[in-house]
């Protein structure tokens, strides 16, 4: 099986972060959004997997390196592609057109999840879905009383399904999607100016192929610097008796730790509290300090202040005052 992950898009709403580093690369609870994403498909799913295919803008040398290290953990090949132009969800996936062979499992990499992907490869394809109260900003399907999937609608106007597809996929036939989402190229279909996966899928399920269902228990949403505060909270909570989220390396002098946290490599903690839901990175100095639901990236240095609900970027420095904080990296505030 191949594993197809794009994750070109920009993180503007993620902003300073992912000015320095994309999105996907973000760790959330001490791993990258993606690793997460690779380790838990991998974790659950029944199939070997061949290839990781990561579909990136121009991240650099650093953050492709990382990626592909992210596959040959798996025991996997990383292949990096390239999506220049955001022209859909269509578009992104076949950008990684090489990787469409075979079983294919898609995964965007804006979402975090909870679930168990057990899969039925006599099947065509399965769509994981979760039941939204707005389903107007998803992609939704219908469903036959046989519970295959009756049609997919993209984000619509009136209500017709509350199961919103996620952005997690598996295809029985790489080749057969290769092959729609060209379609929809050659003959410029789009749907809100941008090629749609869904567009792809509707064709296929018209031709004949067969579509379920999958529900995840969680899903977790990284679009913006509250969201992924949220989604760090839930991923301690679910991860704190299954990982190790304390590095044996950290100095923790005369503090109170209020679990769950995550503290990484080489961590100085002194005369502070710390937790809940504190994601502490590797390198990170506090003294004196309150910190709790909050992300400190690498390096940081936290010194007399009180943070929650705040991120606070790699090699920032921060002291003396209680606050609300999204704070870039290399930043300085006193």
């Amino acid at each position: 099986m191949n594993i197809i992950i794009p994750m070109a898009g920009m993180g503007k709403r993620m902003r300073p972060h992912t000015l320095t580093t994309p999105k996907p690369l973000v760790p959330i609870a001490g791993k990258a959004m993606v690793n997460r994403i690779v380790e838990d498909i991998a974790a659950t799913c029944n199939e070997p997997i061949d290839e990781i295919a990561f579909i990136c803008g121009q991240f650099g040398k650093e953050a492709e390196d990382s990626l592909i290290a992210v596959a040959e953990k798996m025991g996997a090949k990383g292949k990096i592609y390239y999506q220049d132009t955001p022209l859909g969800t269509a578009h992104a996936i076949l950008c990684a057109a090489e990787s469409l062979k075979g079983h294919v499992f898609i995964a965007f990499a804006d979402t975090l999840f909870d679930a168990k992907f057990e899969l039925d490869t006599q099947k065509d394809a399965i769509i994981w879905t979760r039941r939204v109260e707005d389903p107007s900003a998803f992609g939704v399907v219908k469903l036959n009383d046989d519970g295959s999937i009756n049609s997919f609608v993209e984000k619509p106007k009136e209500f017709v399904s509350d199961m919103a597809i996620i952005g997690v996929y598996y295809f029985n036939d790489g080749e057969n999607l290769k092959a729609e989402l060209q379609y929809l190229l050659d003959n410029n279909i789009r749907t809100g100016n941008e090629f749609q996966l869904t567009d792809a899928m509707e064709n296929m399920r018209a031709k004949g192929k067969k579509f379920y269902t999958g529900e995840v228990d969680e899903w977790l949403d990284c679009g913006n610097a509250a969201a992924t505060l949220y989604t760090m909270e839930r991923v301690l909570a679910l991860k704190q008796n299954k990982e190790t989220l304390r590095s044996a390396s950290a100095v923790i002098i005369n503090c109170v730790i209020n679990e769950p946290c995550f503290i990484g490599d080489n961590v100085k903690l002194e005369n502070s509290i710390i937790g809940p839901y504190a994601s502490i990175e590797a390198n990170v100095t506090i003294t004196n300090s309150i910190v709790k639901k909050s992300i400190i990236r690498n390096n940081a240095c936290i010194n007399d202040a009180i943070l929650a609900n705040s991120l606070v970027g790699s090699f920032a420095k921060y002291a003396s005052k209680a606050d609300v904080l999204s704070l870039g990296d290399y930043t300085e505030k006193r």
